[in-house]
């Protein structure tokens, strides 16, 4: 019986805030919806509109046009207005004092009821809510995909030169080109696939988008290679696009590597191409192998007799 009796007490406290509350809402003449979100991009005005709807329950006995809501923000109270076009949605403009970027409000909407004695003022309200303003964020990539090399904005707010860019985890050369744009080259990865592109400061990480890879491609002149051994013949490699910071390595293979003899080939930062020279080694027919991940290979028939 103690037992039963424990539960009982424990039901009745249950309904009892349940019971409240429906009597609560049932009393409500009006609902009243904040449209605000809680946090918000900053802009150049320092201006941010806070919006709520407020809507006539059914059966309401609330006077038309006696609505009046009312913002209070930094300790001030402030009538809000009827947004352009709208009948049940209202606004405030709120301009940030300088130097901060968080604040609270809350709202109080009065309104008249109609009862015997003629009329009666009630109100209704939305608790205290934060507001937060995003001083550094990303808006989106200039574009969603582009071939290896390629310079890409990417569009925001709050950049500095500390920032550094990432794609798919590996480090891609970036500048900033102001507080509101940082271009970065897409480094030499895979094509074909989605990659995730962040932006990594000590303000902390800001996912700028997803970036897709497509193929580019390397061309090499001569088409094919005919030599002698000891003779030299300058091989030049082009890309479509001006090489990255920190230059564009090109692995080269070959399966005659005994008649085959060449330095390592970069295109230096900002140039298209590169030639190199390639010497004649043993006898011996072959190929060179043009390698660079997001390009295209190329394949270069070799003969040296």
């Amino acid at each position: 019986m103690e037992i039963f009796a424990l539960n009982s007490t424990k039901r009745r406290w249950l309904i009892l805030p349940l019971l409240i509350a429906a009597l609560f809402f049932a009393g409500c003449n009006l609902q009243v919806i904040n449209l605000t979100p809680t946090s918000m991009k900053a802009n150049p005005s320092g201006t941010y509109t806070i919006s709520v709807q407020i809507l006539k329950k059914r059966a309401s006995t609330v006077i038309d046009g006696t609505i009046r809501p009312e913002i209070i923000i930094d300790g001030a109270s402030s009538s809000m207005t009827l947004a352009p076009g709208s009948d049940d949605i209202w606004e405030y403009d709120y301009e940030m004092p300088q130097g901060r970027n968080s604040a609270s409000y809350y709202v109080i909407v009065k309104y008249d009821i109609k009862a015997n004695d003629g009329f009666r003022t009630k109100e209704a309200f939305i608790d205290v809510t934060p507001l937060t303003v995003e001083q550094r964020y990303s808006v989106e990539l200039e574009v969603d995909r582009a071939p290896v090399g390629t310079k890409v904005a990417i569009l925001g707010r709050g950049f500095d030169s500390t920032d550094k860019v990432t794609v798919g985890g590996i480090p891609a050369p970036a500048r900033l080109e102001s507080a509101t744009s940082l271009a970065f080259y897409v480094p030499s990865l895979d094509p074909g696939r989605n990659y995730e592109v962040k932006v990594l400061g000590p303000r902390g990480e800001i996912n700028a988008g997803t970036l897709r890879i497509d193929a580019s491609q390397i061309y090499v002149t001569p088409g094919s290679i005919s030599l002698t051994t000891g003779q030299r013949m300058p091989v030049i490699f082009h890309i479509p696009d001006p090489a990255p910071p920190g230059g564009l390595r090109i692995r080269v293979r070959t399966d005659v590597p005994k008649s085959v003899i060449m330095d390592v080939v970069t295109i230096q930062a900002g140039m298209k191409s590169t030639s190199v020279p390639v010497e004649g080694g043993l006898p011996g027919v072959g190929n060179l192998f043009v390698e660079v991940p997001g390009y295209s290979e190329v394949v270069v028939p070799v003969s040296v007799q």
